[in-house]
């Protein structure tokens, strides 16, 4: 299980000025930031089918009552805030091009989820090669 801790951040869209694509610097400090992580945590370079579970932990907001905070470490409340899952497994997979396989194409199972904690906001997955 590879942990990046800190803020979550999705894929943000480039932008385009002069007809010349600009990656945002939030998206490539965080994609730096999961590298960083998988090579220190992991490092395994993996080649084939490979299933992929990605697993998002927002914070639980303070302004949450007692009950609701229950109802969130429960997983009866999931949330359901930005950044969209999507652009969650898109950071991650990107970032890992080249370092854990060789492209994101290699991906024929994904599973991601967001879930509540009372802990450090994070992302946590793990990467399998499919038999």
């Amino acid at each position: 299980m590879i942990i990046v801790e800190g803020k979550i951040k999705g894929k943000a869209r480039p932008r385009v000025f002069n007809g010349h694509a600009v990656t945002p610097k939030d998206t490539v400090n965080y994609e730096n930031w999961v590298r960083l992580n998988y090579k220190e945590q992991s490092g395994k370079y993996l080649e084939g089918q490979i299933k992929a579970k990605i697993i998002a932990y927002y914070k639980i907001p303070k302004s949450y009552t007692k009950a609701k905070r229950l109802a969130c470490n429960d997983n009866i409340i999931l949330p359901t805030k930005k950044p969209d899952a999507d652009n969650i497994a898109k950071i991650i997979l990107d970032s890992l091009n080249k370092i854990a396989f060789d492209d994101d194409s290699q991906i024929a199972e994904l599973s991601v989820s967001k879930r509540w904690t009372e802990e450090q906001e994070r992302v946590e997955f793990v990467l399998e090669v499919i038999d």
